[in-house]
């Protein structure tokens, strides 16, 4: 059985770890994962149809634990205790809830302080006793429900019984105004802000701007922020701009962002077959690179012969994707300018470009760009276990640029390659370089 100490309007934990308010989804997996043998069957619930409309859920069934993330920020929302005697509960160090010590309306009040009078919800029959960031609920039989809102105090119950909590939940702000909507989410609950706590010495992107130059990309621009100091060394928040620019050599994205959070070669291509015979030949004598940024859904691509950068990778982190939790969301902004028709040729008019963010839906940008090629169906497997139990995506090519499609017609990714083109040479078709270039998606 947990041993948990409850903090209102910011935690669940131990001295050694803790469930925070605000976290991101991968932290609060990477705390489970440090648990092993303490916390037991967890399942990870989500929407494959709706994920950015139905909350991603944690839930720990042996410890009576449910973890609520925010489906689009995906970052922790709510904690809820559902079964309050399968873990022991303290606060300000003095047990509340134990097998010794019942958690009932007497005890609450006593480990709590005063509060406003409970909240009856009769379709659910239960009184909500609300703290600061914290509720605790209490199941009311219909026969004692009260005529007027004198609170749990104004119930009469025989021979002395008293209710007992049978739910508790921890949120941030003053009022918690739960409700389900007909698909699953929690409507009235925002989650706030990544706390300091959980910086961990990171950088964290806040917007990525895809840089472009007519019909080819030439880089992007990070809003970033990470952990600063103020004059009187108190931590806080720090923004800061960074631009990658396709060219520029490992040392100068070091110098940028800093130390990636993994180096990995690609010592296979599974993709080579659709380059020509010499390009073939070419990849075989040397092993480019990327430079993994987790937690700004970048990967960074050079090439091993010149050490600059020639690919970059955004991903989206969506829930039912094989790379799911290994990056965070990449907020990226990327205006595609879509090819001019033969009529727009003739009045020299030039559509205005298509936005494509991280929540655009693929459908709605194949209709406003129409790639002419057809997709590359792309199935991730690793060496150890070669089944996908998520399904292959599918890689469409638009001038300089790959978007990987998972089922649902959600964005998994998109990649983003340097292309070299003399001024004596028109520009290329526009789903031109799919399949020699699709190989670096992953």
């Amino acid at each position: 059985m947990l041993e948990l100490e409850l903090v209102p309007e910011r935690s669940l934990g131990t001295e050694h770890w803790e469930f925070v308010l605000g976290m991101h989804f991968s932290q609060s997996v990477a705390i489970i994962q440090s648990q092993v043998g303490v916390i037991r069957g967890v399942q990870v619930l989500y929407s494959d149809v709706n994920p950015l409309a139905v909350d991603i859920v944690i839930n720990m069934p042996q410890d009576g634990i449910r973890l609520i993330f925010d489906p689009v920020a995906q970052r922790l929302k709510i904690i809820e205790v559902y079964n309050m005697k399968l873990v022991k509960l303290k606060y300000c160090g003095a047990w509340f809830n134990s097998p010794e010590v019942p958690p009932s309306i007497e005890q609450v009040e006593h480990s709590f302080g005063a509060t406003h009078p409970g909240l009856y919800d009769s379709e659910r029959q239960m009184f909500a006793l609300n703290f600061r960031g914290l509720s605790f609920y209490f199941p009311i039989d219909s026969k004692f429900e009260p005529g007027y809102a004198h609170g749990l105090g104004s119930l009469q119950f025989p021979n002395g019984a008293s209710p007992v909590v049978s739910r508790t939940t921890i949120y941030h702000g003053a009022h918690h105004s739960q409700t389900n909507s007909s698909d699953g989410a929690v409507i009235g609950v925002t989650a706030p802000e990544l706390p300091l706590s959980c910086y961990y010495s990171h950088l964290y992107l806040s917007r990525c701007d895809v840089l472009r130059d007519r019909h080819r990309t030439t880089g992007i621009r990070l809003h970033l922020y990470t952990e600063g100091a103020t004059r009187t060394l108190e931590p806080a928040r720090k923004g800061l701009t960074r631009c990658i620019i396709f060219g520029e050599r490992c040392q100068d994205v070091a110098r940028a962002l800093g130390a990636p959070s993994r180096v990995f070669y690609k010592a296979e291509d599974k993709m080579r077959i659709h380059s020509p015979q010499a390009r073939r030949r070419h990849y075989a004598a040397k092993s480019d690179y990327f430079f993994n940024y987790f937690t700004l859904g970048l990967d960074v691509l050079f090439d091993a012969r010149t050490q600059k950068v020639k690919k970059l990778v955004l991903h989206t982190n969506y829930p039912g994707h094989y790379n799911f939790n290994m990056y965070h969301r990449c907020e990226f902004h990327l205006p595609v300018p879509p090819e001019r028709s033969a009529s727009d040729k003739l009045i020299d008019v030039s559509p205005p470009p298509v936005v494509v963010s991280a929540y655009s839906r693929w459908e709605q940008v194949a209709g406003a760009l129409r790639p002419a090629e057809r997709p590359v169906v792309l199935n991730r497997a690793s060496s150890t276990n070669t089944t996908n139990p998520f399904g292959s995506t599918f890689c469409y090519g638009y001038q300089d640029i790959i978007f990987e499609v998972m089922p649902n017609n959600y964005i998994a990714s998109v990649t983003l390659y340097h292309v070299e083109v003399p001024e004596w040479v028109a520009e290329e078709p526009a789903a031109a370089g799919c399949r020699r270039a699709v190989g670096d998606v992953a």
